[in-house]
């Protein structure tokens, strides 16, 4: 464990670390409160952070004098990519599918093709959580932009491929 901040006699000290010019007491101390605060997180700040509090000449406190939280900083999926896998010929059998290099939690892919007719695609064609989409026996009218949403609780982002028969 690194220490990050500090109140003593009235200083308030924040130590050399990654969090020091993103870490500060959302309060005065002299309120009492000792929130902190911590600015632009990213995912490199997910951890376990614990509050130490020694009150001077205060034996009854010592027992009762730290508290724990654990911070899970999400992240939204990144841009994923999108490829197709087989011969896309008359008949044939291809797959595509949609990946994202970051995300927390981990994103779900949602598949659409967009035109010429929307059409929604559900299981066991479309695997939510590999991001993939198996086409079966392909035909000209399947031709087509279809487009890939990853997406988690706090974003999504696209992309798309065109499907030629």
């Amino acid at each position: 464990p690194a220490q990050i901040l500090t109140y003593l006699d009235g200083v308030v000290k924040v130590e050399e670390t990654p969090l020091k010019p993103r870490v500060a007491f959302l309060y005065p101390v002299v309120n009492h409160n000792v929130s902190v605060v911590i600015n632009a997180t990213h995912e490199g700040d997910t951890g376990q952070y614990i509050c130490t509090v020694n009150v001077v000449d205060d034996a009854a406190s010592a027992s009762k004098n730290v508290a724990v939280i654990n911070l899970t900083v999400l992240v939204p999926p990144a841009t994923p990519t999108c490829h197709l896998h087989g011969d896309p010929a008359v008949g044939a059998n291809v797959t595509l599918s949609c990946g994202s290099a970051k995300g927390k939690p981990p994103p779900m892919f949602q598949w659409q093709r967009m035109s010429p007719t929307l059409q929604v695609f559900f299981p066991p064609a479309q695997d939510r959580a590999r991001g993939t989409l198996k086409l079966t026996n392909l035909s000209l009218d399947m031709a087509g932009l279809y487009v890939c949403v990853a997406e988690n609780r706090v974003g999504s982002a696209e992309c798309s491929i065109v499907l030629e028969v």
